[in-house]
């Protein structure tokens, strides 16, 4: 069985100031929590042989959002696979495209946009994935 989430997040173009969408159950994996047993493959970070299109995620998690068709795009460098016992879930990233975050929606969700330093809550899965999301996005 195969499943995935998508991180998301908010880069200002001018100030390059980087806000992750926390949800409201409390992670950035979206839409729902990632089991409590589930770990980072850390398997090689190659590309598999057979892989699938991440844009139904995408328009999917607009939709689920509420957000115009393009509001989302993918960070095609970033897949991070996780397993947990008989399920994997590949975590990808997703940027918001609009100027500024959609502060307005986080918050009608009951969400909020967050720093990075923000999120040492969130379960140490979660802050892995995270840390490698900024590693991509700062470059």
């Amino acid at each position: 069985m195969s499943d995935s989430r998508l991180i998301m997040y908010h880069k200002h173009p001018t100030s390059a100031r980087t806000r992750f969408l926390r949800l409201p159950y409390g992670g950035v994996c979206g839409f729902a929590a990632l089991p409590p047993q589930a770990e980072l493959d850390a398997g090689p970070r190659g590309s598999a042989k057979v892989s699938w299109h991440p844009f139904a995620v995408l328009h999917a998690a607009e939709a689920e959002l509420g957000l115009a068709h393009g509001s989302l795009e993918i960070e095609s460098g970033f897949r991070a696979p996780v397993r947990s016992a008989d399920v994997t879930i590949e975590i990808l990233l997703a940027r918001f495209t609009a100027i500024d975050p959609p502060l307005a929606l986080a918050e009608t969700l009951g969400g909020a946009f967050i720093d990075l330093t923000q999120a040492r809550a969130l379960p140490p899965l979660e802050l892995a994935l995270l840390r490698r999301a900024y590693e991509l996005i700062l470059g």
